[in-house]
Parts: structure tokens; sequence; C-alpha cells
């Protein structure tokens, strides 16, 4: 699973999720995308997940890159705690991830391949999700929109 190496504060707030993704919202490295159609946190285990299912299907050929990454640390109390004595502990790490941002790329693949790839991926994710081709997003940044 995906977590980070070294944090300088290991227990964040937990901000509004308001608004469409500024950063990371066009294919930069492959043909196909997997785009999110509304917010959320990806778990660390379901980026996982989702990256097993293309890259078998796939049958390990082609490329595939994951554009997420899980930085912000989720803390819990244990079950039956008391109230009081501070923030719980980091339990798992996740990526939040807004409208229009391009969770997962891939490459080197026939079309039907990939979108079917793309569809297995984005039944592992907790947010709905799109597919899209690279010649339809450069139209789209072209004209100013969003993806």
């Amino acid at each position: 699973m995906l977590i980070p190496k070294r944090v300088k504060r290991r227990k964040q707030h937990r901000p509004n999720m308001k608004g469409s993704a500024q950063k990371g919202n066009f294919i930069a490295y492959g043909e196909y995308g997997l785009v999110a159609e509304e917010q959320g946190w990806i778990k660390s285990n379901q980026i996982e997940a989702a990256r097993i299912a293309m890259t078998r299907f796939i049958k390990r050929g082609g490329q595939v890159w994951i554009d997420i990454f899980p930085h912000k640390p989720i803390t819990r109390h244990p079950a039956e705690a008391r109230m009081g004595s501070g923030k719980g502990g980091v339990e798992y790490w996740v990526a939040p991830v807004k409208p229009g941002r391009v969770m997962f790329e891939m490459a080197g693949v026939p079309e039907e391949t990939a979108r079917e790839a793309m569809r297995l991926a984005a039944h592992k994710l907790p947010v709905k999700c799109k597919f899209i081709k690279k010649a339809d997003d450069a139209e789209n940044q072209a004209e100013g929109g969003e993806v």
C-alpha cells in the first residue's frame, strides 16, 4: 500500500472539498485516463486494488500511471476509549479527490481493452468515474472547459 515515507506533521485537519480539481485535471502521460466525477477520499488500499484490477486485465501489457497519492492521514480513537485525551492515532492514509481529477492513466493497449480495464478499476473506487481519451481531453483543454 502507498504511504508517505516521511511527514512533517502526522495529524491534519479535515477541510471541506468544495470546487473542482485545479491540478491534475488533464492526461499527462498516457493515452487514456480515469477521471473522478465527484469528490471523495480514496484510501491507499483502494488505489492498490484498482491498480491490480487494471494490470491483471491488460495482462501486464502496456503502461499504467497512478496520478494520485495518499498523503492525508486519517486518525481514529480506539473503540470504547474515554472522551478527551487528544486526537487519536493515524488509522489510514487517503488521497483527497475533487471532480475532474485524472486518477489513473494508461497507454500501449487498444481502446476497448483500456476501457474495460478502467471500468474494472472504477468498481474498486468509492467515487463515480468516467473514461477519457487524450484526444478528447486535448480538445476540452483548448476550449477552456472542465474535463
